[in-house]
């Protein structure tokens, strides 16, 4: 019987590779719109960070959903996800 591959996903604060559904997906879509997906089935381009609340404010500081999507990310979609964080702790 053959094992199922697990995908693995990269997180932009820690730089682990972790099973995606242990992340937290960003994504940006065709109309430049920047959101989170939490089903993980959105289409577009997907940003990947972990559920903790150091890799968040990492990936903030160094600017790495800048970098990852290659335009400025609004201050709504920290503002979302660090209250995400937040309901998590």
């Amino acid at each position: 019987m053959k094992t199922k591959k697990i995908p693995l996903r990269k997180c932009l604060g820690c730089n682990e590779m972790l099973p995606k559904k242990q992340l937290i997906r960003v994504v940006k879509n065709n109309q430049d719109e920047i959101d989170i997906d939490f089903k993980g089935k959105a289409h577009g381009r997907g940003a990947y960070i972990c559920n903790q609340k150091s890799c968040f404010e990492k990936a903030y500081k160094t600017k790495a959903f800048n970098r990852a999507f290659q335009c400025e990310v609004p201050k709504d979609v920290y503002e979302r996800l660090s209250k995400e964080f937040e309901n998590i702790e």
